[in-house]
C-alpha cells in the first residue's frame, strides 16, 4: 500500500475531522498505486493519519475513509451502508430517503436514494468505483429493493476519469416508480429525472409548511414535478399555482395532481422571474408564496451574480403577499452561506417595505446529516417568514 506524505502543518486539517485532502497538501507519495486506490496518509513526522482514496488527477486528492489503521475491503464498507441505513430506521420511511449522504456517512461521493421498492445510486470518485459492488450487496441485503439503477450521468465522474453511465445495477427497474412522500403520491423518473430523481432533501421542508396553507392561495415558483405544491394541496390549500420553465416538468406535475386526485391546483409552463413580474404587474396577491430555485450559483466565484438573483425572486415573490401572507424561500447553492442568504432575504425585504418576522430557519432533512466538520456538507437553506405591510 502507497503512503501519502502530507506537507508540514496540513495534519490539522485531517485533526479537525475534515474528510478532504487537496492535492496541494501532499508532499509526496511513496510507493506503487493505481489511481483510486487505498492509501496510508502520514504527517510528515510518520505519525498515521488516516486511510484514504487516492486520486492524483483531482483537486480532493484524498478522500478520508477511517482515522483507523484498519483494512478497507467489502466488509468495511458494507458495514459503513448498514451503519447509514441503521441511522435512518430510527426516524424515516426508507422507501422515501436519502439512504447515503456520501462523506457525511462516511462514504466519499457516495449517494444513495430510495423511492419506493427501488435505489436510485451514485458513485462519483474513482476510488469508491472499486467498492461499487459492496455497496450493492449491503443495499441488497439490508432493504431487498426491487432494483437498484446507477445515475453515473454527473460531469464530475469525467473529472475523476471515471465514465458517465446509467445501468441497472441489480433487479428490475421500471420507467417510473411510485413514491409516496409525507403521504402524496409522486411518479418518480429514477432513469431520467434530475439528479438521481427526484428532491428528497426538502422532504421535512415542504411537510413544514402544513400550518401555513390551510384554506389559502398558494403560489409554488419553480415547482419542477409539484412537490411543494402538491404537498400545499395536500394539506388543505383553497386554491395553489405551481410555475416551473419545463412544459415537461408541468406535465408530469399535472399527472402527479391527478395521480392524488388533487383538483384545486394548476401548473404554468414559465420563466418564474417573468411570472412573479407579470402578477405584480396584474395586482393578483397571493397568502404563501414558495420560492425553491435551482442553485444560482455552482462555484464561490460566481456568488455575487447569484446574490442578485436571489435577492430579485424574493424582493417579486413579496410584492405578491397579502399582510400577513407567508414567504417561504429556499437556496440550494452550497456557497451561498446561511448568513448570506439571510442576508440577501432582508435587503429584498427592505426594499420591498415589507416587515418580517421569521418563523422557521430550516435547513436539508435528517437523512442528509450535516458534519460539523465538513461545513460543505450543509447546502441547503429554507426560511419561513411572515410578512407585514404597511
Amino acid at each position: 500500500m502507497a503512503t501519502a506524505i502530507l506537507v508540514p502543518g496540513k495534519e490539522k486539517r485531517v485533526y479537525s475531522g475534515h474528510p478532504w485532502i487537496f492535492r496541494s497538501d501532499i508532499e509526496k507519495v511513496k510507493g506503487e498505486f493505481t489511481p483510486g486506490d487505498v492509501v496510508t496518509v502520514q504527517a510528515k513526522n510518520g505519525r498515521f493519519l488516516a486511510k484514504a482514496i487516492y486520486n492524483p488527477a483531482s483537486q480532493i486528492a484524498l478522500r478520508i475513509l477511517s482515522h483507523k489503521d484498519v483494512e478497507i475491503d467489502a466488509d468495511f464498507i458494507k458495514a459503513k451502508v448498514k451503519r447509514a441505513i441503521d441511522y435512518r430506521r430510527t426516524f424515516a420511511d426508507l422507501h422515501s430517503c436519502r439512504l447515503i449522504f456520501a462523506e457525511s456517512d462516511g462514504l466519499p461521493a457516495v449517494i444513495a436514494d430510495s423511492f419506493g421498492d427501488v435505489i436510485s445510486l451514485q458513485c462519483l470518485a474513482l476510488g469508491m468505483e472499486q467498492f461499487k459492488d459492496a455497496i450493492c450487496d449491503a443495499l441488497e441485503e439490508e432493504l431487498h429493493p426491487r432494483g437498484i439503477y446507477e445515475r453515473g450521468d454527473v460531469p464530475v465522474r469525467e473529472l475523476e476519469g471515471l465514465p458517465l453511465t446509467c445501468q441497472t445495477l441489480r433487479g428490475d427497474v421500471p420507467d417510473r416508480v411510485l413514491l409516496i412522500e409525507n403521504g402524496v403520491k409522486f411518479h418518480v423518473d429514477v432513469k431520467n429525472g434530475q439528479k438521481t430523481g427526484f428532491f428528497l432533501d426538502q422532504k421535512e421542508n415542504r411537510a413544514a409548511i402544513a400550518p401555513f396553507v390551510k384554506g389559502q392561495k398558494v403560489l409554488d415558483c419553480f415547482t419542477h414535478t409539484g412537490s411543494f405544491a402538491l404537498h400545499a394541496a395536500r394539506y388543505d390549500a383553497a386554491d395553489v399555482t405551481g410555475v416551473d420553465i419545463s412544459e415537461f416538468a408541468c406535465e408530469c406535475a399535472r399527472e402527479n395532481a391527478a395521480l392524488n386526485g388533487f383538483e384545486n391546483v394548476r401548473f404554468v409552463a414559465a420563466n418564474a422571474f417573468d411570472f412573479l413580474r407579470e402578477q405584480s404587474a396584474a395586482g393578483e396577491k397571493y397568502d404563501v408564496v414558495i420560492l425553491d430555485p435551482p442553485a444560482f450559483t455552482k462555484s464561490r466565484s460566481a456568488v455575487q451574480a447569484a446574490e442578485r438573483g436571489y435577492k430579485e425572486i424574493n424582493l417579486r415573490g413579496m410584492k405578491l403577499l397579502r399582510d400577513g401572507g407567508y414567504l417561504v424561500t429556499c437556496s440550494c447553492s452550497q456557497h451561498m452561506l446561511p448568513n448570506q442568504f439571510r442576508e440577501v432575504i432582508y435587503a429584498a425585504a427592505k426594499d420591498a417595505h415589507v416587515r418580517l418576522q421569521q418563523v422557521e430557519w430550516r435547513t436539508q432533512g435528517k437523512d442528509h446529516p450535516i458534519l460539523l466538520a465538513a461545513p460543505e456538507t450543509q447546502y441547503l437553506k429554507c426560511g419561513i417568514f411572515r410578512a407585514e405591510k404597511d
